[in-house]
């Protein structure tokens, strides 16, 4: 077996699936174009084959015949993991996808990364450091401070930072032993039985799938299932301020409304879409749905049937369970950016912690829309062990993908057309078609179909 499908046999039985089935996934083309001392390739299509795989056995299920074929293209798995890089607007400008602020900074005792997207991030950062929003003047503030304290007190500020550590300090760190306990995707309960609204033409027509998520992990997840017909709904607050360079590919085929959650009103209205959902996908920090009232008994009381999927950065138990996170941070803390040296921290080739972490959500949808699984739970940093367990044999001056403009596809948005890249797999027999153009936050009412 090759390397991607020997990890996509194991992925296939963290979800619970039939080991057989797992030889319904084919490999085609290429290997590599993410270069690394880390396996992303193989991570890309592993990740891209489950999820997709998990989205046929599901078709197969509901339409009652043998499960599809299903095939990747290693190439389009690998440009996958860069979606959001490779997006190219036709006639228009992206906003720039990262804050001046953030970054890597040198601190008196080694590296740290600070997190600014987020502008109450960033005053975050800023109140901590007691500096103008200067990124000179951040550096110098930050070279005076240690890392690890720097650290610490800007997550306290309710900031997002994290200081660089080697693979080996990680796993003696506290948080890193507590991951290391926790499977790859945990599933727990047994939800009710799903209603079914529509005739499976498409593998997921019918499927409701409320979408409470941000920026790249938890959106990939849904984008999947709604290219495969899903009705995709995505909730915001409104007003919010979401990275507005990832938007055009990350709300491609769902629908976006917003509702004030912190009004009675609003969380009525999540409730009644609650009650009608099949899927609810979030990545909210332990604790904070709980803090709305909607606990999982809550959850339950709502709708027997609900499928709950849930993402967070740090793991779902030791002492970071409820921390802020994202991709780079767990990078750097989990030691897959350390570069070996004293040199300046180094990044994977794409942001694979949060594209691998969202095809394992979409693929845990699916595992539990057949096998009625009422939770599942997934997180950035246990992905990152994923990775680190496969070892650091790549070759990080490997060719990288090149010229990818024959991969592309074009497809129009609320703000003009894009380049954009397509879906990595095929299930034979089945064309993806999305069922609505990528927009803005906030555009659409907060109901059903």
């Amino acid at each position: 077996m090759t390397p991607e499908q020997l990890l996509a046999s194991t992925l296939w039985q963290s979800l619970g699936g039939a080991p057989a089935l797992a030889h319904s996934l084919r490999f085609s083309g290429p290997a590599g174009g993410l270069p690394s001392k880390f396996e992303v390739s193989t991570l890309a299509c592993a990740t891209v084959g489950v999820a997709t795989l998990a989205v046929a056995e599901l078709w197969a299920k509901r339409r009652g015949e043998p499960l599809r074929r299903v095939t990747l293209d290693r190439r389009l798995a690998a440009a996958a993991f860069r979606c959001e890089r490779f997006l190219k607007p036709e006639g228009w400008a992206l906003p720039q996808i990262w804050d001046p602020i953030a970054g890597d900074y040198r601190a008196a005792d080694g590296w740290i990364r600070l997190h600014t997207n987020y502008a109450h991030h960033r005053r975050a950062v800023l109140r901590v450091l007691g500096v103008a929003e200067e990124q000179e003047a951040v550096a110098q503030a930050v070279a005076r401070r240690k890392k690890d304290e720097l650290q610490d007190a800007v997550v306290e500020a309710g900031g997002a930072a994290a200081s660089l550590r080697t693979i080996e300090a990680w796993a003696r760190h506290p948080q890193g032993a507590a991951l290391a306990a926790e499977p790859i995707v945990a599933r727990e309960g047994r939800a009710g039985e799903m209603k079914e609204r529509a005739a499976p033409a498409a593998p997921l027509a019918g499927v409701r799938v409320l979408d409470m998520t941000r920026v790249i992990a938890g959106p990939v997840g849904t984008r999947h299932l709604a290219a495969y017909g899903a009705e995709v709904l995505r909730i915001d607050p409104p007003g919010f301020e979401e990275m507005g360079a990832l938007l055009p590919d990350m709300t491609r085929g769902k629908r976006c409304a917003a509702l004030d959650l912190s009004a009675p009103e609003g969380r009525a209205a999540l409730e009644r879409l609650i009650a009608e959902a099949d899927v609810l996908v979030h990545g909210h920090r332990p604790g904070a749905l709980d803090r709305l009232g909607l606990a999982a008994e809550r959850l339950r009381a709502l709708n027997p049937a609900l499928i709950l999927v849930r993402s967070d950065a740090w793991g779902w138990s030791g002492q970071w369970a409820a921390r802020r996170g994202f991709d780079s941070l767990v990078q750097m803390s989990t030691g897959i950016a350390h570069p070996g040296s004293d040199s300046k921290p180094t990044p994977l080739p794409a942001q694979a912690l949060d594209h691998g972490t969202g095809y394992l959500i979409a693929a845990a949808a699916c595992r539990a829309l057949v096998d009625r699984s009422a939770l599942s739970r997934v997180a950035l940093a246990r992905t990152a062990k994923l990775l680190v367990d496969l070892g650091q044999e790549g070759d990080p001056a490997a060719p990288g993908l090149g010229n990818v403009e024959d991969l592309l596809e074009r497809s129009g948005t609320a703000w003009g057309t894009v380049k954009q890249v397509p879906c990595a797999a095929r299930i034979e027999g089945f064309e993806v078609r999305w069922p609505v153009e990528a927009g803005p936050l906030g555009r659409h009412a907060a109901h059903w179909s």
